[in-house]
């Protein structure tokens, strides 16, 4: 089993910043890309952005690119996303997920685990 705990998340004004972590462990060996989702009040979950096993290759949602950098750090089995220019469009649960393979994938279906999520609130 995996477990992924994410943290950062809070209430930030339009135009700032956020930092989120989510720090992995139990069973962490081996490759997996990671995922970072999120889920608006009846909406469903998307895909924020993503990276592959070694941090080579990203992936960005169209509303995100430029605002949003992914990285991840597998010496502290952590992945981090640094929200940049927030929008109160951007409020939502913020999930970390792990991939089942070590390439991106963008369908939610691909992920196995999760974590419990993380509040992003962007007030106007």
């Amino acid at each position: 089993q995996v477990q992924l705990v994410e943290s950062g998340g809070g209430l930030v004004q339009a135009g700032g910043s956020l930092r989120l972590s989510c720090v992995a462990s139990g069973r962490t060996s081996g490759a997996y890309a990671m995922g970072w989702f999120r889920q608006a009040p009846g909406k469903e979950r998307e895909l924020v952005a993503a990276i592959d096993w070694d941090g080579g290759s990203t992936y960005y949602a169209d509303a995100m690119e430029g605002r949003f950098t992914i990285s991840r750090d597998n010496a502290k089995n952590t992945m981090y996303l640094q929200m940049n220019s927030l929008k109160p469009e951007d409020t939502a649960v913020y999930y970390c997920s792990r991939g089942k393979e070590w390439y991106i994938k963008t369908d939610v279906g691909a992920y196995d685990y999760w974590g419990q999520g993380t509040q992003v609130t962007v007030s106007s």
